[in-house]
């Protein structure tokens, strides 16, 4: 009777000494796990543009794939506000900062901010004129620009005049498309651009910006908008002004502009990909917390749209 009285005290005391271990092990297991867990900031230069949305959606989708944290700020097309966010995540301890930058010289010394906290930095979209970047994910802007040049010079039959209408000056987007845009479309002496104006990525601008165009150029045969917000707007202006036969080429490919040149308003766009924008910062991000190595520049693919 003692012998059994002292094998089930030794039993309770092994069985004991085995929970408290196991719930010893869990604890340990999610408190490592917690620790585990990175933080990556991403920063918008603008919500209020169809594209930067979806440029978010797809960095939000990896990191949900990867396992990321992922605080997303918008800089409201705000240098100083862009600056004030960085900080705010610089406090939140993020482990890599994504930026697209509202203007390519002012994000300068966000990206410093960053780099003093040794916090790694990548830009996507609009490239940084300074500060240690890791790696810029974008589209090759420039040969966008040479896209939308030739097939306006190729539907004009190599005559007519043009209106470019521009993006926010200062950011890289804005000089690379005009860039690619102005030096392939010089390749045609028939060709003129008869207006070029900034109408900063806007829609609301790129109406206003075009109803005086339209007021002060009696003879338009093609207006090239360095993004498809603009070229909505300058279709508008077209539109109430009742000027029939203008061809409207635009940039990025968002939904508003397909349907646009599904309904016979938008001759075409230079369709980028955002979302892979935003998909490529998560997955360089992921790849350069484990150690592996990240090329300085990652371009995303264009594509000619049309009806």
């Amino acid at each position: 009777m003692r012998k059994s009285k002292i094998l089930f005290l030794l039993l309770t005391f092994i069985l004991t000494v085995a929970l408290i271990a196991g719930c010893s092990t869990g604890n340990t297991n999610n408190t490592s796990n917690a620790k585990e867990e990175k933080t990556i900031g991403l920063v918008i230069s603008t919500l209020n543009n169809p594209f930067f949305v979806t440029l978010k959606n797809g960095a939000e989708a990896k990191a949900k794939e990867l396992g990321y944290k992922l605080i997303v700020e918008d800089s409201q097309n705000d240098s100083s506000k862009e600056l004030s966010n960085v900080e705010d995540l610089i406090q939140q301890k993020v482990d890599v900062l994504l930026i697209n930058p509202v203007d390519s010289d002012a994000v300068v010394n966000a990206i410093k901010e960053a780099n003093s906290k040794n916090i790694p930095v990548i830009t996507l979209d609009r490239s940084a004129n300074g500060g240690d970047v890791i790696c810029h994910i974008a589209s090759d802007n420039v040969k966008g620009g040479e896209m939308a040049a030739e097939f306006i010079a190729k539907t004009l039959n190599g005559k007519g005049n043009v209106v470019e209408l521009e993006g926010i000056p200062g950011t890289s987007a804005a000089r690379d498309r005009g860039k690619g845009f102005d030096e392939a479309i010089a390749k045609y002496p028939d060709i003129k651009i008869i207006a070029k104006q900034a109408a900063d990525f806007d829609r609301s601008k790129g109406l206003s910006v075009m109803e005086n165009i339209l007021q002060a150029q009696p003879k338009i045969d093609a207006v090239f908008a360095q993004n498809d917000e603009m070229a909505l707007g300058a279709i508008k202006a077209i539109e109430s002004a009742n000027r029939q036969g203008i061809l409207v080429v635009g940039f990025d490919g968002t939904d508003d502009a397909l349907k646009a040149i599904k309904d016979g308003k938008m001759a075409a766009t230079i369709a980028q990909q955002p979302a892979l924008i935003g998909s490529l910062g998560v997955e360089m991000a992921d790849k350069y917390l484990k150690g592996e190595k990240v090329e300085k520049f990652i371009p995303a693919e264009l594509k000619l749209i049309t009806k």
